[in-house]
Formats: C-alpha cells, structure tokens, sequence
C-alpha cells in the first residue's frame, strides 16, 4: 500500500511537470490552452496536499503547512499568476515526494531484513524422506535440513555433529561461526558449510529474527523528542502565518502605497515563503535514516526519541557476566576437605535448580552425578544457596555469603583463595555447618571487543562503569584490564537499579548495557538501555535497544546519534535562515514567485536529502582497526 500510494506520488509528480512544460509551449501561441494546462497542472499536483490538508483540518482540527500551499497558490491563480501557482504546486510536490522517498528509504531495513528469511524449508518426515514445506508451517518439533549455501528457516537446536554458520546478518560479523551439536542456531543465517540437521524450538512469532523485524517497525512509528516539538508547533506557526498575511497585504497598501495587485502578490509571496515546510521536513526524515542505518549497523533502537536520547549519554554503566565477558564462565581450579564425589553431587544438585552461567560451569566441570534429595533448598538471590543434608546445614555460593556462616579460615586456606580473587577468578565456596569444605575457581573470558568498546566509548566523552555481582578483586583485575574508569562489585539487582538511579541524580545520562534478567531493574531505570541479542527475553523487553552480540555497536550508536542530532540542527538553522532571508527580499520586492517558491521549496529538498545522508553513515575506519587489534591481541 506505501509503495502504491509512493509510485502515485511519483506519477502526479510527473503529470504536474509535464503539464506545466506543455503550458509553456502554448503560453504564448494558445494562451488559453496554456492556462488550462497550469490549471489541469494545478490540480493534478494540489489535490493531494489539499485533501490531506482538508481532513486533517476536519478531523484533528489541526492545520499544516498543506494548507498554506494550497492557499498561495490558489491565490496566485486568482490574480491572474497561473503559471507560477503551478509551480508552487509542482515543487511542493516534488518535494512531498522526496520525503516519501525518505520514508521508503527506512521501510528498505525492514525489506532487507524480511529478504533475508527463506520462504521454504526441507523437514525430514519420519521415515528419513524430505518434504519441501512453507517456512510459516513450521512448527516446535520438527527435524529440518539445511542444505550448504541455504538461509536457516527458523530458529532451533543443531542435531549435528558440526555446522558452520555466516550470522553476519545477526552479528555483523564477516567470520563463519562454528557450531557443535545442540548450539543454538538462528534464522535468517546462512549455513556455509556442509549440510546440516536441526530441530525448531520456537514458534515463527518468537525467533529473534521476527523480534528484530518487529522492533524496526516500532522504531519507525515513534517520533523524536525534536520532531514531535515541531509538529506541535506546527499549527500555531501556521495559524500565526494565516494572521500575518492578511495584516501585510492591508499594511503595505496603506502605510508604503503600494497598489492592491502589486499588496496581494506579495502577500502570496509571504504565505509562500513564510510555510514551515523545510522546519517540519528537518527532524523526521533524518531520524527515520537514522533508524534504518543503525538497524543496518546491527542496532535495533526502538524509536525515535531513544535515537535522540542516544547521543546524550555521558556515562555508560555496563554488566560483567555475558556482556563484557563471554558469559561461559568454566571452573579451572577446584578444592575439596574431603571427598570430591558426594561434595560435587551435593553441589551440583542445587545448582542444577538455576541457570545463572556459573551454575552452568559448575554442572559442566561435575559431569555425571548422583543427584541427593535436599531438605529445605532455598535461592539466595544474587548470594547462593542454603539447604539442609544428612542433618547438617549448608551454604553454596559466593565468598562473603559462605564465610558469614564460616567464620575465621586457616591462613594458608585464606592466601589461597585471595590469590585465586586477584587472578580474577570467580569463587564459589562450599560449607557444611561452620567448616569450609570446598571451593570451586571460576574464569570467564573477555570479549574480544571489549577493551576496544571502552577505547571507543572514552574517545566520545563517556565514563565506564562496570558493576557485577563478583567480588572486588576479580571485578577490578578485569577493569584493569579493560581500562575501565570505576567499578561497583558485589551488586544484587536491586542494587544496580539504585546505582544507576544514583548516577542519574548526579547529572549523569546513563545508558545500561546488560543480557540478564538480573540486569533487567537497572535497564529500565537506565536513561538509555542496551541488551545483548543473545541474552534473555526480560532483558530485550525491557531495554530500549538491542545489539547483536558485539558491543562495539555501542560507541557506535552513540556517534550515529550524535551526527543525527548535527545534521537536524543544520537543518532547523538553514530552514530558518531561508525563511527570514526570503521574507526580508519579499518586503523589499526583489524575489518573485517562482523565485520564492524555488526558494522556499528547494530549502525542503535540501534538508530532506541532507537528512538521507545518514543512510550512508560509517564507521570511523580507526574504530575497525582498534577492534581487529583487540581480536588479534585475544
């Protein structure tokens, strides 16, 4: 429907013009063929922007600057300035059809996004044979093939053993991604190496690739905080102008002795150049290029306030666990009293009650157990557990958590276990009544773009913050690392919600980065919030963007937001600049019509394509050289 009514804009457009041109030709041989060809050229080209002004009149009693095109050149043709009524109305046109273009030109993510996703898809049926399916019968269950060189149809669980996988559409990164057998697999995401077996685990509704359709489509609907400024001060402005061209008219007749022909021409003059058309086209067509260039760039910013409010923040307070590391935490050392077996079955059977990615790592470095039956299990959250067992209580988890019910630890046990914190590794402790009696050390890779993000993100102007639940020491020994500006350790989730309350009322615009549902509190208090695509469902709900695992899109949303923000302020002051500029040659009679409308048109064209240009925005070439040298560094 946008692209029929776009094409018809693009055919009256050209019916307009071609009218005029043959107005042109019978001016001066057929003056009144030549006449009705700018009246037919009028009409051809005004009655969209009349109509679209009369209902919005009619129904939201609001007016625009539709209104005023209309009533100028209406008025030219009634003293006789036919021709260049026309041309009013074919350069008003032109333009609205530029701004459809910019409109169009921000549906293309989505188009491109949607291109992306196969419409068929090979499910094995149960005796071993292929039935070519469409994607949208698919359901959770089925066995699929993909064969080398085909897009994933949908998101689901890899059967075999191995696959390779190009998630460049995902995850902007150019390098195949090696999956094992039951890694997640996503669609849209183009297998590029040998055939491969996989089972779907959602529904279409809930695959990442519909949620990242669905949030460009949302973006696109919401207007930013400058946008929605003018268009509600649109119709006072034009209220303003419908008052002042009259009062002109009357007052350069009497006061300056002008005649009433040479009074009303300047007058339609003055409702020409006067329209606020290039001041409304200033903000939303840059904004819409804005959105559809971040969602190109792997950044799904949920509207166009938030794209505003992106180039504000000064501060950004980021999660450890899954965001600046890779969340894969693996337990590298481990000590136990006593016997290992029942200690790792005990430990493992209250682990296996969480899905935290420590507990994970802990389930992985047990393997194999016995599960035991616990007595009054209880979730510490943020903390650990406790749990009674064979008449004995216990406490799993964090450092300080088990040592409060510990107590004092034999010295040499004590140095242990600082060394193991310097070297920033996470511990998890293991009590039974007031005796430690196991303790297992925890590392979790970093990111190898993280040291580069903060690089980025100082290079703009803005604070690092990194706040985790881990303990001081291995929360600094990675800051260190990364070069981070403060760290806030040994955070519960309310806590981090109240830090960055905290950091707001400082003066701070803090935007979150987190996966979690931890994280989840602190996302929403944040001013501007971030969730990693490849975190959990409550974190990409809650936050107002999402980034496809590589936080370098970070720095990089806050300079697009930032150039966004320079052009829309480029564009208001020329808009303006025009507008005074062509008033005071109006009052002192050295612009015409057709110089007026070229004038006050083209400023609209102008700053329309000047908002386009964010469309083509790149990254700073030092930006990808100081992420290749982090990778290469990892």
């Amino acid at each position: 429907m946008k692209c029929l009514k776009y094409n018809k804009r693009i055919i009256e457009t050209v019916l307009c013009l071609g009218f005029i041109l043959l107005g042109l030709v019978f001016l001066e041989s057929q003056p009144v063929w030549g006449q009705a060809s700018f009246i037919l050229a009028f009409l051809i080209g005004g009655y969209e922007p009349a109509l679209e002004g009369w209902k919005e009149l009619v129904e939201e009693h609001h007016l625009n600057v539709d209104v005023l095109m209309v009533l100028a050149a209406l008025g030219a043709g009634i003293i006789g300035y036919w021709l260049e009524g026309a041309l009013l109305i074919f350069i008003f046109a032109l333009s609205g059809t530029l701004e459809e273009l910019a409109m169009k030109k921000s549906q293309d993510a989505i188009t491109a996004l949607m291109a992306l996703r196969p419409d068929k898809a090979w499910r094995i049926l149960s005796d071993g044979q292929l039935e070519e399916v469409e994607t949208g019968e698919l359901m959770i269950g089925d066995r699929l093939r993909v064969k080398k060189g085909q897009a994933v149809p949908i998101d689901g669980k890899l059967i075999s053993d191995w696959a390779s996988l190009d998630e460049a559409m995902v995850t902007g990164e150019p390098i195949p991604a090696d999956k094992a057998a039951g890694d997640l697999v996503l669609g849209g995401t183009l297998n590029v190496g040998a055939e491969l077996d996989m089972v779907v685990t959602v529904a279409q509704e809930d695959t990442l690739f519909a949620k990242i359709v669905a949030l460009v489509k949302q973006a696109q609907g919401q207007k930013s905080r400058v946008s929605s400024l003018i268009e509600n001060l649109e119709d006072g402005y034009v209220k303003a102008v419908l008052f002042l061209v009259p009062t002109f008219i009357v007052a350069v007749h009497f006061l300056l002795g002008w005649s009433w022909l040479d009074s009303f021409y300047r007058g339609m003059i003055l409702l020409t150049v006067a329209s606020p058309c290039a001041l409304v086209a200033s903000s939303t067509p840059a904004v819409l290029a804005a959105i559809s260039r971040a969602a190109r760039m792997g950044v799904m910013v949920k509207g166009g306030q938030i794209m505003d409010q992106i180039g504000d923040v000064n501060l950004v307070v980021m999660d450890k666990t899954g965001t600046l590391t890779q969340g894969q935490p693996q337990v590298e050392e481990a000590w136990f009293a006593e016997e290992a077996t029942s200690l790792n079955a005990l430990v493992a059977t209250a682990e296996a009650t969480s899905t935290h990615p420590v507990a994970q790592a802990i389930l992985n470095y047990v393997g194999d157990y016995q599960a035991v039956t616990l007595d009054q299990l209880e979730d510490v959250t943020g903390r650990g557990f406790t749990c009674a067992y064979q008449g004995h209580d216990w406490r799993i988890g964090k450092a300080d958590f088990v040592l409060e019910a510990v107590g004092q630890v034999p010295a040499d046990l004590e140095q242990v276990l600082a060394e193991q914190e310097a070297a920033g590794k996470t511990l998890v402790l293991v009590s039974r009544d007031q005796a430690l009696v196991a303790w297992y050390a925890l590392f979790d890779r970093v990111k190898a773009e993280s040291k580069a993000t903060v690089e980025l993100l100082h290079q703009l102007g803005v604070q690092v913050v990194m706040m985790t639940g881990d303990h001081q020491a291995a929360a600094q020994t990675i800051a260190n690392d990364l070069g981070i500006d403060q760290v806030q350790a040994n955070c519960l989730p309310d806590d981090k919600a109240r830090l960055v309350a905290d950091y707001k009322a400082q003066g701070y615009c803090v935007a979150m980065v987190g996966d979690g549902i931890n994280d989840a509190p602190a996302l929403a208090q944040a001013d501007v919030s971030f969730a990693i695509g490849s975190g959990t469902d409550i974190a990409m709900e809650t936050a107002d963007c999402v980034i496809m695992d590589d936080l370098t899109r970070v720095p990089q949303a806050i300079r697009l937001s930032r150039r966004m923000k320079t052009i829309i302020m480029q564009n208001i002051i020329f808009a303006l600049a025009v507008i005074v500029c062509l008033i005071a040659a109006n009052v002192f009679q050295v612009v015409s019509l057709p110089l007026g409308v070229v004038g006050h048109e083209g400023s609209t064209i102008l700053v329309i394509l000047n908002g386009l240009r964010l469309l083509g925005f790149r990254h700073n070439p030092s930006d990808l050289k100081s992420v290749q040298a982090a990778q290469v560094a990892q």
